[in-house]
Parts: structure tokens; C-alpha cells; sequence
């Protein structure tokens, strides 16, 4: 390695010429980063060249200086060969010098990297002292440690090292005598690196925390169950720890009291704790801190201090000598209890508490005294203002009372925890946004009064909002929460002072349970007090609307006796009552539960059905109003079931929808379509597309666009042969996924259409959002054309917002030749409707169509 050395002076004309030897050691000193004792080294040697008499005097004394120096001096050449060493360095070695000079230092260190010299030369170069502690080598095999201090000289033109050792195994006897020292006395140490770590615990530090041979003092301390406090008695933050200050500041922290308390054996240690810093030799910064500290707990008892701190720590005392029903407590104790009376007796301390605590104390007590045995309560009480307490009490029998007739213990205020559990407990039992009762709150409520009172009769009322997916639609999830609090008010308004609980129980539905001893037809007042509640528009976001309410009320024990069965009946009844019109209520009957049973066989031969292959789909031409041409069809479903028979999607689409079988349905159609329309095409029949409806639960829940790649794959169809009718909710629904999967199916060149325009809420600006190709003017409309004016307009401006935005319109439910010629008229090319044909099998739609080419 090359190094940059200073440019070497003339050579003397002796190797050993004084002038030179002094002007080198002058200019050593001069750095400004050496060692002070290897300054003071160098100044001694110079001193003594100046006080010389002639070469022979002057080699003698510098040669007795360098042997006189105690510790170990060697002067090594560039490339790390000794050159010199003093007495010191041979006698610690138990070499002889001859066997020294001349010889690599590795000689003398062998455990040196082959490359030590590289980082010395690296410090040396730059003005700097190079420290090490390394481990040197006797002569007879031993080793011992060493601290190494080394700095550069350039004699006679070349560069030299001088390393001064220090050797440390007295530094290591001191502090194994240390140790022992710390290990006899009775205060405990506890020595902490710059990280807090514990690196040395005492024997009496393990006694004063209870720890034996073996135990972890780290692990104890980490383990939680120690709390500090000061001596006001609140919890001490980390950074008020005498040792974290004492390693901040540097200086001693000197007797400072702090408290320890197991939070398990319920143990208060009081501590007077002393903090050292220690610093590393030549830092200005501490490396390690010294922890000493002693029990001061039995001084702390009986000090006014200890009295503060108690207060402070919301925890007093007390002593009762059962024999003479002698009652002592401390001043907390009094304070907490909130009496200007001390108590003296415990009759007098009973009085204190609820009537159910008096009792349990006592039973205690009775219990402890003479039997050995203690006791440990939250008790609740109530003070002279009428403010509630909570006290946690915890006694024993005391020390040198072989009968067991004195009690001593702890009282401590723990109001504020009772009053963050309770806390804690309500909200784990609220719904946020309303403030009633969650639903898990309200089921263990109406559960455990059926398990109690089974006899007594009791309503539950199952309320849903009627139309609040407009406001959700249309404003947005933020109004349809405001909404439903100002529901949930309106609600709690109605019920008033009646003993009913209320709840929340899902979305937009809500639950109330009432007592009904001595009023049977309470249940029925309170849901007509909540639908006159409603009869008043909400007003969100500036708009008003009309929200109503079904309500359906069963009742205990008649109408189940679980909670699970009473809300079910409740719920059956609900959704009677919105069958019959909404914004009325419905009490449950065994008609009703005829009709549960009849939907729960529905939904499960639902589930069934097309593992049973029970579908069939029926197809319903759409035609060129002008020439009656096919242009397309659409895919209708159809079930026959061996025990329900034929059934028409409108009485059982709605419950596939709800139990979400409608995702594996919607997927048998497509595929069922689209194998129909490629026989067709095989036939020769020149259909345009095929139309299938498809459930938004199918848009969510499923990966729509690869479904029906996969499918058009399958059948050798391109994506124009297909239609896909959505319904408005996609409009409202416009989140980033709803786009990318339109943008998606657009790219297959799906035909995307939305069914039933005009039926729902949307707004109309979404439609220039999505990619869609046509709309279908709803059947609702068209029925009441030429004659209804209101539909005539509804169908104009449908019709009007198709030709706007370049959309297809296709007019379903066409009956009649005069609402042909109104839509004809209107600029409608495409319909549907009995007037043509009704839904056809695969044979009679080939032959349908057939008539109309021929």
C-alpha cells in the first residue's frame, strides 16, 4: 500500500545524533491529537536531551530514561519491525532484547492481522494517535492484555512508529476485587450500559426483588410486573429514571426515593436509589451508569412522606382488631371513604358501601379472621354528597398475631379505572354512529331476559327504513349515515319514557325490545308512535325526502323463545309488512310462519337447482318495429322444480338475490345463452345477439369480464353476439372497479346495455360515465301509451336522452299495435312484448323466425 510520507530532512552524520533525536521528539509533541501521557512521555526525553553533557553521557541518559518509563515502549520501522524496546517491554514479555529487536511485531502480537499496519499509518497520516487494546505474548507461552498507544516520527528520513502499552491485568484484578467487594456489601448495584441494558446485578439486588439463584433480573424487569412510581405515587415515565439521567447528564443523581409495585404479589418497595455516571478513558460522554440503591420501605411507613405518597396514589390504610372491633385507618383511607367522621368500627366502615358490598365485606371478614385466610374486593360506596366510589380492599391477618384476631391491609380509590371500564363497556355496546346499542349488545340483553324471565311476556320490534337506498344512492354513504341518525332520534323520541331498549342491528334496520307486563298492547302503541315519528320528510344535503318505516313485532314466549327465534319471527313480519305496502307494521302470525317455512324450501331447492339441472331458459325475440324482422332475443330464466313446480323468475330471482345463489345462476345462463345462440347460428339462423340479464351481486362478486371471455371462447362467439343488461344501481355505484370492468367488457365488444331505464333514481350524468351502448325502456312506461300523458313524457324523454348521448333504445312490454305505433312514431326502432311473442323455447324461437324471413 502506498502511503504519502512528510519530505525527509538532510541525514545527520550519526544515526544517533542528539539534535536530530530531540528536534523529532519536539516535533511529535506538537500534535495536537496525542495521547497526553505520550505527551508527557516525549517532553520527559526531550528535557533530558537539553540537560545532556556529551554523546557517551547523553546515550547513557537517554538510555536509562527509556528503561525507566513503567510501561511498555517499543519503536517499530515502517513496515512494523521492533527497533527499540525498553526494560519494561522485555521484562513483561520475559524475553531477552536480542530476541526482540529486529523480529515483526507480530512477534509479540500474534494475533495481528497480516494488514494491521493499514488503519495505523491510516490515523498516523492524519495527525491522529491510533488506540488499541490487543492481547501480547511472553516468552514461556502466556498472554496477557495490553492498551496501546501509538504515534509517528521521521528519523534520519524515514518514518517510524512508537507504541507506548499499558498493561491492563491489573485494571482486570481491580475489578474482579471490585466485584467482590459489591458482592458483600447490603446495598443493591445494578450496572447499566449507554443503552439502559443491564450488564451486573449484586447478590442484594436479586434479595431486594425477591429473586434467587438462577432467576433473570433482566427478564423480571421486562416482564411487566413492576410498575415505578415517585414519591407523589404516580407512575414514572422512563425518562425520569435516575440512571436515564445521570447517562444524559453526566453527573450523580444522588439519593432519590422511588417506589417498585408488583402489580401481581400487590408489594410496594420503597427505594432510595444513587446513580453514577462512568465515563471511558479520555470520553466526554459516560459509557456505563452505576445504580445503587436501598429498602427504605419501613422508614417510608412511618414518615409523613409515605402518608403523601398514599394520597397520591389514591391508596390508604387500615388495621381492625376484631377482638376490640378497633378500626384504624390512615389518612387516605379516611379521605377516599369522603367521611369528616372517621370511622372506627367496622359497622361504622359498612355504612359506607352499597347494601350487596356491606354484605360481602362482612362475609370476608368473617371469614379471615381466625382462619387465615385474606381477602381482596372491589367494593362500590356511596360518600356524604351523594358521589359514587369504587375501593379496592385488600387485607390479611397481621404479623405476630398468632390468632388471627388483627386485620391489616390496603384501601385504594379506583374510581377512575371503574369509570374507564364502564366506559370501555358502553362503547363496546354502542353503535357509533346512533349512540343505541349494537347488535351484539342487544342480543346478550334479550337472551339473558328469555333465560330469566321466561315466563314474562315480552315484544321485539324489527324496524327497516323504507327507501333509504334512495338518499345512499343518491347522496352518498356520508348522507345516508346522517340520516340514520336523525332516524334513530326520531325513534328514541317515540318511545320516550316506555321501559324499551333499542338497538341498531344492521344497515338500516333497527330493533326494540319492550317489556309488556301490565300493558299487552304496548308493542303496537310504540309502532304507531314511530310511524307518526316518520310522517315528517328528512331533510339531507338540502333535500327532502319521504323516509317511512315497516315495522314487524313478534312476541315471547309465543312467538319464539330464543333470541334468535324472536327476531327471526320479527323479521318475517317486517318483511309482510313491506309486502303490504310499507309504512305499517305487522305483528307476527302462524300464517306468516307458514309463509318462513315456504321461503326457507324455496331458498333451499334454490340452492340445488342447478346441480339438479332445473333451469331452462325461454327466449323472447326483439324485432324491428317497421318490418317485425328479428334482430335479437332475449335469455329469460325459467325453474321447474319436482316439489314447487314451474316457478317465473319473479318468485324466486328476489331470494337468489338475497342468498347470493344468484352469482351461480347468472353464470349458468351465460354459458347457456351463449351455447344456444351458436346451435342457431350452426342452424342457419342469422340472430344478432343475445340478451342476459345479469344481477349486480354477479357484477361484484365475481370477475365478470374473464366469465364471459371464457364463455364466448368456449362457444366460438365473437363479443358482438352478446348484450349484457345491467340495472341503474350500476349507474349510482360508479366506484373505480365498476368502470374497469364496463371499459373490460367493452373491449371483448360486448353489447352493454341498462335495463329498465327510468324505474330507479340515478343520476343522468353518470350515463356519459360508463361505457354503455343502450338503454331499455321499462315496460312500467310503455303500458300506459298513447293515453297516459305522464308515461308519454317519461318515454319522450328517455327516448330523448337516448338520441342525445348516441345510445340504442330498445321498449319492452309492447301489448298493443297502438303503443307500437306511438314508440314507431317517438323514433323507437327496437321492441319486445306479446304483441310479437312471449318467451319462446330454443324450437318455437327457430321457427318464429324462420315466419318472419320467410
Amino acid at each position: 500500500m502506498k502511503r504519502d510520507a512528510p519530505a525527509p530532512e538532510p541525514p545527520p552524520s550519526r544515526t544517533d545524533d542528539p539534535a536530530r533525536v530531540l528536534a523529532a521528539l519536539e516535533r511529535a509533541q506538537q500534535d495536537p491529537k496525542l495521547d497526553p501521557a505520550l505527551r508527557a512521555l516525549l517532553a520527559e526525553a526531550a528535557a533530558a536531551l537539553r540537560a545532556r553533557g556529551g554523546d557517551a553521557e547523553h546515550r547513557c541518559l537517554y538510555r536509562a530514561l527509556f528503561d525507566s518509563i513503567p510501561d511498555l515502549v517499543t519503536v517499530l520501522d515502517e513496515e512494523g519491525t521492533v527497533i527499540e524496546i525498553n526494560r519494561q517491554g522485555t521484562h513483561a514479555h520475559r524475553r531477552v532484547r536480542e530476541d526482540i529487536l529486529g523480529q515483526p511485531i507480530h512477534v509479540l502480537n500474534p494475533e495481528l492481522p497480516q494488514d494491521h499496519l493499514v488503519p495505523v499509518w491510516e490515523s498516523l497520516n492524519r495527525g491522529e494517535t491510533y488506540v488499541i487494546e490487543v492481547t501480547n505474548k511472553r516468552g514461556d507461552g502466556t498472554r496477557f492484555p495490553v492498551e496501546v498507544h501509538s504515534a509517528a516520527f521521521v528519523h534520519e528520513g524515514q518514518r517510524r512508529i512508537i507504541a507506548v502499552a499499558r498493561d491492563l491485568s491489573t485494571r482486570q484484578d481491580a475489578e474482579l476485587r471490585f466485584r467482590e467487594l459489591v458482592e458483600l456489601i447490603d446495598r443493591g448495584v445494578i450496572v447499566q450500559d449507554d443503552g439502559l441494558r443491564i450488564v451486573y446485578a449484586n447478590s442484594a439486588a436479586m434479595r431486594l426483588l425477591s429473586l434467587h439463584s438462577g432467576d433473570s433480573i433482566v427478564d423480571e424487569l421486562r416482564s411487566g410486573h413492576w410498575m415505578v412510581i415517585d414519591e407523589r405515587g404516580r407512575e414514572l415515565p422512563p425518562t425520569q429514571y435516575p440512571s436515564r439521567i445521570a447517562l444524559e447528564t453526566g453527573r450523580v443523581v444522588e439519593s432519590t426515593v422511588l417506589g417498585l409495585y408488583h402489580r401481581n404479589r400487590h408489594e410496594l418497595i420503597w427505594l432510595s436509589v444513587t446513580a453514577v455516571p462512568k465515563f471511558p478513558p479520555g470520553g466526554d460522554r459516560p459509557n456505563q451508569v452505576f445504580a445503587l440503591f436501598s429498602n427504605v420501605t419501613a422508614l417510608k411507613r412511618d414518615s409523613a412522606l409515605f402518608d403523601r405518597a398514599q394520597a397520591l396514589a389514591h391508596i390508604g390504610g387500615w388495621e381492625w382488631d376484631a377482638g376490640r372491633d378497633s378500626l384504624y385507618l390512615t389518612d387516605e383511607a379516611a379521605r377516599i371513604l369522603g367521611r369528616e367522621v372517621v370511622p372506627t368500627t367496622i359497622e361504622e366502615l359498612l355504612d359506607c358501601l352499597r347494601p350487596m358490598d356491606r354484605h360481602r365485606l362482612r362475609s370476608h371478614l368473617d371469614r379471615s379472621v381466625g382462619g387465615g385466610r385474606g381477602l381482596d374486593l372491589e367494593l362500590q360506596g356511596v360518600r356524604p354528597d351523594g358521589s359514587v366510589f369504587w375501593v379496592r380492599v385488600i387485607g390479611d391477618a397481621g404479623a405476630g398475631d398468632p390468632v388471627g384476631q388483627v386485620l391489616t391491609g390496603t384501601l385504594q380509590d379506583v374510581t377512575e379505572r371503574k369509570q374507564e371500564e364502564e366506559h370501555l363497556r358502553i362503547q363496546a355496546r354502542s353503535d357509533p354512529l346512533t349512540g343505541l346499542l349494537n347488535r351484539d349488545a342487544v342480543l346478550a340483553e334479550l337472551e339473558q331476559r328469555l333465560d330469566t324471565f321466561p315466563q314474562s311476556p315480552l315484544a321485539v320490534l324489527y324496524i327497516d327504513l323504507d327507501r333509504f337506498k334512495v338518499v345512499n344512492d343518491v347522496l352518498g354513504h356520508a348522507a345516508g349515515d346522517r340520516l340514520l341518525a336523525s332516524a334513530a332520534r326520531r325513534i328514541r323520541q317515540a318511545i320516550g319514557n316506555d321501559p324499551a331498549q333499542i338497538a341498531r342491528f344492521g344497515g338500516d334496520e333497527f330493533l326494540v325490545v319492550c317489556p309488556l307486563d301490565g300493558e299487552p298492547l304496548r308493542a303496537e302503541r310504540i309502532a304507531d308512535a314511530i310511524l307518526e315519528s316518520f310522517g315528517d320528510s328528512f331533510r339531507v344535503d338540502g333535500e327532502e325526502f319521504s323516509i317511512t318505516a315497516s315495522i314487524g313485532i313478534a312476541q315471547a314466549p309465543l312467538d319464539g323463545r330464543t333470541a334468535q327465534q324472536l327476531i327471526q319471527s320479527a323479521d318475517v313480519a317486517m318483511y309482510d309488512s313491506k309486502r303490504r305496502g310499507r309504512n305499517s307494521w305487522q305483528a307476527f302470525t302462524p300464517e306468516l310462519a307458514e309463509q318462513q317455512l315456504h321461503r326457507l324450501q324455496l331458498e333451499t331447492h334454490l340452492r340445488r337447482a342447478v346441480h339438479n339441472d332445473e333451469f331452462h331458459l325461454v327466449y323472447q325475440p326483439q324485432v324491428d318495429l317497421g318490418d317485425g324482422r328479428v334482430i335479437a332475443v332475449e335469455a329469460l330464466i325459467r325453474w321447474r322444480n319436482r316439489s314447487l313446480g314451474e316457478m317465473r323468475p319473479d318468485r324466486f330471482i328476489g331470494h337468489a338475490e338475497t342468498t347470493g345463489d344468484i352469482v351461480g345462476i347468472g353464470g349458468w345462463v351465460l354459458h347457456e345463452a351463449c351455447r344456444q345462440l351458436r346451435r342457431w347460428r350452426d342452424e342457419g339462423l342469422r340472430v344478432e345477439r343475445v340478451a342476459v340479464n345479469v344481477s349486480y351481486r354477479q357484477f361484484l362478486g365475481d370477475d365478470l369480464a374473464s366469465n364471459v371471455a371464457a364463455a364466448l371462447s368456449e362457444h366460438g362467439l365473437p363479443g358482438s353476439a352478446l348484450e349484457l343488461e345491467f340495472t341503474e344501481r350500476v349507474l349510482i355505484e360508479d366506484a373505480p372497479d365498476t368502470v374497469r370492468t364496463f371499459a373490460r367488457l367493452r373491449e371483448l365488444g360486448v353489447h352493454l346495455s341498462i335495463d329498465d331505464f327510468g324505474e330507479g333514481y340515478s343520476a343522468l350524468n353518470y350515463l356519459r360515465r360508463l361505457p354503455i351502448h343502450g338503454l331499455k325502456l321499462s315496460q312500467l312506461f310503455v303500458q300506459g301509451v298513447p293515453d297516459n300523458q305522464s308515461d308519454v313524457a317519461v318515454c319522450q324523454a328517455v327516448t330523448g336522452i337516448a338520441r342525445s348521448l348516441g345510445l340504442g333504445l330498445v321498449a319492452e312490454g309492447i301489448e298493443t299495435e297502438r303503443q307500437r305505433g306511438f314508440l314507431r312514431e317517438l323514433g323507437v326502432g327496437i321492441g319486445q312484448g306479446f304483441l310479437f311473442a312471449p318467451g319462446l323455447s330454443p324450437g318455437d324461437l327457430r321457427d318464429y323466425y324462420l315466419s318472419r324471413t320467410n
